[in-house]
């Protein structure tokens, strides 16, 4: 979480894809990221953690923490839109569609347990981000590398079943020139016997 517009601007550059960023809708407010496990979607939030992100980007409002219930906007971090003309920590979306909005009531008790378990850090968030990146490229190549393999072995069944069907086929012809073969030399057998058979019942006739 961002304390202030300073730290907000950090968080803002640099994220990870895996981040959620949180913020009050149309008031002004700390910047809150949940960073998701690798694969999971927004859907996969479940209410419990919405709840708690959303009751302490409220909580860190100027002007919500006083409201009874304030809207809760939240999006990829991928989403954020930054541009030269925005002051710090300030931001738009790449695809507002793409931002969910939730209503959230003051929770004193969420509030309290947050802070009470708190614990602050202050990483390297530059190479921290150079970090992912690093691995999404490693990520990248070897999913490739599983892609190049998934097709080299389709092609390599794709030939043995085209070798399989040419065999067959020649086989195939291959029986028919055996079976034409074979009905050749029966009717030459047959033949020669009647052949044999006309040779030996000639009659003579004497007058």
């Amino acid at each position: 979480m961002g304390k202030d517009k300073y730290e907000n601007e950090d968080l803002i550059k640099y994220g990870h894809p895996e981040d959620v960023w949180f913020h009050v809708d149309d008031l002004s407010s700390a910047h809150v990221y949940l960073r998701q496990k690798k694969g999971e979607k927004l859907e996969d939030i479940t209410d419990e953690l919405l709840l708690d992100c959303s009751s302490l980007v409220k909580a860190n409002s100027i002007a919500g923490c006083k409201k009874a219930s304030v809207y809760v906007v939240y999006t990829r971090w991928k989403n954020l839109k930054k541009t030269s003309s925005m002051v710090d920590g300030q931001v738009s979306f790449h695809r507002p569609q793409n931002v969910k909005r939730m209503e959230v009531e003051k929770n004193k008790t969420i509030v309290n347990e947050l802070n009470r378990t708190k614990k602050e850090e202050y990483p390297d968030l530059f190479q921290q981000q150079q970090d992912r990146e690093r691995e999404l490229i490693e990520e990248k190549k070897a999913f490739r590398k599983l892609q190049l393999a998934q097709e080299r072995e389709k092609e390599k069944q794709r030939k043995l079943r085209a070798l399989g069907t040419k065999e067959e086929e020649e086989k195939r012809k291959q029986d028919i020139l055996d079976t034409i073969e074979k009905t050749k030399q029966m009717n030459l057998e047959l033949s020669d016997e009647e052949d044999s058979s006309s040779e030996g019942s000639d009659v003579s006739l004497g007058f």
